[in-house]
């Protein structure tokens, strides 16, 4: 039997409040469940005491094979429990396709209105008189 640490949801319409729970992994997540093993009050301030473990009894589950879920995983972490390894994803911050390509069409826009003034800029000064004076 494969055995997960997750959450399962409870408390009112939003206003969330989480049960750590070792269960199966085939059960649903507010389903059937082995053990309440913590508690974890999303509404309360960060620096207030929002996460509430029985180390023992996690300790003991881990000890069974108990795999927690990545959230689970970051409170055995801040604990001290469980180590969480760090994740690498430096493509995560780079824009998607299309915002890449409507940057790339902007700076060739830039290039290009910085080429005509800088030949707007390089033309001889007296060609520019004497197309005034043949326009008059």
């Amino acid at each position: 039997m494969a055995l997960k640490i997750r959450l399962a949801r409870a408390g009112s319409k939003k206003r969330p409040y989480y049960h750590i729970v070792v269960a199966d992994v085939r059960s649903p997540r507010d389903g059937r469940f082995i053990e309440t093993v913590g508690a974890w009050n999303p509404m309360l301030p960060k620096e207030g005491e929002r996460v509430t473990l029985n180390e023992d009894r996690i300790k003991h589950w881990l000890g069974h094979g108990a795999q927690p879920t990545d959230r689970v995983l970051r409170f055995l972490d801040t604990a001290g429990i469980a180590k969480r390894p760090e994740r690498s994803n430096p493509k995560k911050a780079e824009p998607g396709k299309k915002a890449q390509e409507r940057i790339a069409e902007a700076r060739q826009r830039e290039a290009e209105a910085a080429a005509a003034a800088a030949e707007a800029a390089a033309a001889p000064a007296g060609e520019a008189p004497a197309e005034e004076a043949a326009s008059e």
